[in-house]
């Protein structure tokens, strides 16, 4: 379970929204090895303030943004793209929202702090920045 020193608010777009509970109610209509990660993405989304693609704050991590964070354990920066399942490719740097990491990232924002229960423990990080968020750049429907 995602746990923060400072209780957040967390963003989506109205348009992410609708296609992630789509991905919810898809996921619960048949058996799945991610229902778990299925069931805290769906935490998130109802406590997520949703607002219109135009409207979200640039360095709010959306679907198909790109990000730079730092493992508060290690120090080490990495950089990944939230995207749906299908495009998942971890060697390319694009992590699925069904990921752990991937369900952590939606919603926050440049200089917050995340853990996240992970495979291999708990994982520290903090967005260090939004390298590209789609609707920053006018790609509202990505």
């Amino acid at each position: 379970m995602k746990k923060s020193s400072v209780p957040r608010q967390i963003y989506i777009t109205n348009f992410d929204l609708q296609r992630l509970e789509g991905l919810v109610d898809a996921a619960a209509a048949g058996s799945t090895r991610d229902s778990r990660n299925i069931e805290q993405l769906e935490q998130e989304l109802l406590k997520a303030e949703v607002v219109d693609p135009a409207g979200i704050p640039p360095d709010v991590v959306t679907m198909n943004s790109k990000v730079c964070l730092r493992d508060l354990d290690t120090g080490e920066e990495l950089e990944y793209t939230l995207v749906f399942p299908g495009d998942a490719n971890l060697e390319a740097g694009k992590i699925s929202i069904l990921a752990p990491v991937g369900t952590a990232l939606i919603g926050y924002r440049s200089g917050d702090r995340i853990s996240w229960t992970v495979p291999g423990g708990i994982r520290k990080l903090k967005i260090i920045k939004v390298l590209y968020q789609p609707e920053a750049a006018g790609d509202y429907h990505l």
